[in-house]
């Protein structure tokens, strides 16, 4: 039976199978599942750290993971808005208009 496809399989395993499953399974089977912080914690945390280093290309993905994982868009909104004293203007400026665009594909997906 085939394996379903990660989300790391589908970005990067066609040039870096080996990256994807370290991915799989040391970031998101050991690291995420660690019982130290809760699922919903970890996103936030993720967020943030995305937010503040500018990393444009994974906020998106990180953004839909944390819904799922039971942050709310308002909290994502109220973290970006905190993050533009510390991380500066710019960063949430950029991440503000990344997100917008999250939940527009994700409210088109729903009609």
């Amino acid at each position: 039976m085939a394996k379903t496809p990660t989300t790391a399989t589908d970005s990067i395993g066609g040039i870096a199978p080996v990256l994807a499953e370290i991915t799989d399974k040391v970031l998101y089977g050991q690291v995420w599942k660690r019982p130290g912080l809760n699922p919903r914690d970890r996103s936030l945390i993720t967020l943030a750290s995305l937010v503040s280093l500018y990393r444009s290309n994974e906020l998106p993905h990180h953004v839909k993971r944390a819904l799922a994982n039971g942050v709310t868009r308002d909290e994502i909104v109220e973290m970006i808005t905190h993050l533009a004293f510390y991380a500066g203007w710019p960063n949430a400026n950029a991440a503000v208009r990344l997100v917008r665009a999250v939940f527009r594909e994700l409210d088109s997906a729903k009609e």
